[in-house]
């Protein structure tokens, strides 16, 4: 939770376009400040999101993972728990060598993929995993920025021959950082956001996954899905993004097989 997040809240709320009643304004006005003062998980904590997984003879796969900071990894401490290497380990389980790299930035909104796309097409990639959408929510983003942002950056990887797939915003009515009435009001942000980012996808010919549609029940009701900061995933939340993902990536992994060395250009 940023300032800019904080900020762009009180702005709705003296517009007066989330509440109506001077109560209802004092209580989401207490939220925001007891959000702005609540300690999160610092983005340096994260590991490394890289490295190779499975046996030296399976057929290689290259997975670079992309977005803000779930794709990143903040919340845990070992590349095994981040959801890049929890999908890593599970493709090297199938029998994939996987080499794992990670350009995600925390406090990416999709706005800011373009470098990252940049830098992940240096790689080579056979799959990219973009992680993205709380940000864009948090912060205000215009629903038409996000879908040109995403498409324009799931399009260039599409083009580079990247089977690309993209985690919508997750599920903040989760987010037990946020109290209430303000965290109903980011899931509802929330949702707006992940229907714009799956059309975008779509529309760009990548594959969206609604992370917060199948993962949200299970993240709102065990707070053992939330690292110590309640906001971002622990371990096991990660783990859920990865069973979320992995049946669409597995599927890309198949494809990119199939295709052959081809076409890998930068």
């Amino acid at each position: 939770m940023t300032g800019s997040v904080l900020r762009r809240v009180r702005r709705w709320i003296a517009a007066g376009t989330l509440v109506s009643s001077a109560a209802a304004v004092a209580v989401l006005s207490a939220e925001v400040a007891m959000a702005a003062r609540r300690k999160y998980v610092d983005a340096e904590s994260a590991p490394a999101v890289e490295g190779e997984f499975g046996d030296t003879a399976g057929q290689e796969l290259r997975l670079v993972v992309m977005g803000d900071s779930t794709g990143a990894g903040v919340g845990v401490e070992a590349v095994g728990e981040t959801v890049g290497g929890q999908l890593a380990q599970r493709l090297a389980r199938r029998g994939w060598r996987v080499r794992l790299a990670g350009v995600s930035v925390s406090g990416s909104r999709c706005r800011d993929l373009g470098p990252q796309v940049s830098r992940a097409l240096l790689g080579r990639p056979d799959i990219a995993v973009i992680c993205i959408g709380a940000n864009d929510a948090l912060r205000g983003s215009t629903l038409p920025s996000i879908r040109r942002d995403l498409g324009h950056a799931v399009g260039r990887l599409n083009a580079s021959g990247v089977h690309t797939l993209v985690g919508t915003c997750p599920d903040l009515g989760a987010a037990r950082a946020l109290g209430q009435p303000l965290r109903l009001i980011a899931g509802r942000r929330g949702r707006k956001v992940a229907v714009a980012e799956a059309a975008a996808t779509r529309a760009s010919g990548g594959e969206p996954i609604d992370i917060g549609r199948i993962t949200g029940p299970v993240f709102r009701s065990d707070p053992g899905t939330l690292s110590e900061d309640c906001f971002h995933p622990s371990a096991d939340g990660y783990r859920l993004w990865a069973e979320a993902l992995h049946p669409a990536v597995e599927a890309a992994a198949g494809r990119s097989a199939a295709a052959g060395p081809r076409r890998r250009r930068a």
